[in-house]
């Protein structure tokens, strides 16, 4: 194995996508922004169209070129811009990426962009129905509606979709989210009335998806749950997707009573064995994992010793047999004891989101489960 390294299952990102989809009537957008949550955002987008996904959605333009770029035709949502990113929107036009819009100054750069290009813009009119983030607000809806609407007419842009986000998905039975869906009708209702009919109405995250079907009308954006991380209790079916794993790079015993790492938060209580792991927060292990995060070595698990430093961490293994060159699974799906993404997420009073995505680019991707 290599030094460090982040094994994705892409067999699971196409098992946790067919499942996903197997559990609604709606198509399925598959997230792949932040680089597909640290996967890799090009094998793991081919993994969830091969899954049944028929539908991409990112965060940034550059994001869904990458996608472009790569050969993937597939419909692509990227949904957050500035005004300043013109030539952004005018890749995206001339890559048929749909672009979302939450304001006018955001449609009149697309209506300028297209008449420029000569082109007819796909867009997604995004309603703020309680999230307080991105989305038109609700008294402004109206006013972006007549005015996309003029634009569709006159063959500038195409509605292809209306959407929202949830923000209480997670927690099961949340009265927001009877009001978030009973605003999102609301505004589907005053498109019907300006003569806008989108192809798609889009609302459901992950946790919707798998817990809401009143969310799901026409698509649905699962990102989390592609990738086998569950953003509700319970079993959905999904297998966790990334393993991180290190070789040891040094296993030494040492005495009682020997300070480890920066400032010597952790001390040996008595004789035992320190094993490096060549992984630190410049590749995304939190600082805030010191002397709380879980790792396994050998089929056992052990906490970090000491502080999370730039390129290591220490374990101290006790008197278990450790040598450089043993693996050590900082997180996997669980399936051979290791800890999971999960695990990591509790010891740290986080998310299993931050977890993942934040894997930084020294560490190598490897991918297995690729189409044959």
């Amino acid at each position: 194995m290599l030094r460090t390294e982040a094994v994705v299952d892409l067999a699971a990102i196409r098992g946790n996508v067919a499942t996903l989809d197997a559990g609604t009537p709606a198509e399925v957008m598959a997230v792949v922004k932040a680089d597909a949550y640290g996967h890799g955002s090009v094998p793991a987008a081919r993994a969830a169209l091969a899954g049944g996904a028929t539908w991409l959605g990112v965060a940034f333009v550059d994001e869904a070129l990458t996608l472009r770029v790569a050969g993937i035709t597939a419909p692509v949502l990227a949904w957050l811009w500035t005004p300043d990113e013109t030539g952004a929107v005018a890749a995206a036009v001339g890559a048929d990426v749909d672009l979302s819009v939450s304001g006018r100054w955001a449609l009149d750069v697309v209506r300028a962009v297209a008449g420029e290009l000569g082109r007819t813009a796909r867009i997604h009119l995004k309603i703020d129905t309680g999230l307080s983030r991105g989305g038109s607000y609700r008294r402004d809806w109206p006013d972006l509606v007549e005015a996309a609407a003029k634009a569709h007419a006159a063959g500038e842009v195409e509605v292809i979709g209306i959407w929202s986000h949830l923000a209480y998905a997670d927690e099961l039975g949340h009265p927001t989210v009877a009001r978030q869906v009973s605003a999102f009708q609301d505004a589907l209702e005053v498109a019907t009335t300006a003569g806008i009919t989108p192809q798609v109405r889009h609302l459901a995250n992950s946790a919707a998806t798998l817990t809401v079907p009143e969310t799901h009308f026409d698509l649905v954006r699962p990102g989390i749950a592609v990738y086998g991380l569950t953003p509700v209790p319970g079993d959905y079916g999904l297998t966790p997707a990334m393993t991180l794993r290190a070789q040891v790079a040094l296993a030494k015993r040492v005495r009682a009573g020997e300070g480890v790492s920066y400032g010597h938060t952790y001390t040996t209580e008595r004789e035992t064995t320190l094993a490096l792991v060549p992984l630190g927060y410049a590749d995304g292990i939190p600082r805030a994992a010191s002397n709380v995060a879980p790792v396994a070595i050998n089929g056992r698990q052990y906490r970090i010793s000491g502080r999370v430093s730039m390129d290591q961490i220490v374990i101290d293994v006790g008197d278990d047999a450790v040598a450089a060159g043993d693996t050590a699974v900082l997180f996997g799906p669980g399936r051979d004891g290791e800890p999971t993404a999960q695990d990591w997420a509790d010891a740290l009073d986080t998310i299993h989101y931050e977890i993942v995505t934040r894997i930084g680019p020294r560490v190598a991707r490897v991918y297995l489960g690729a189409p044959t």
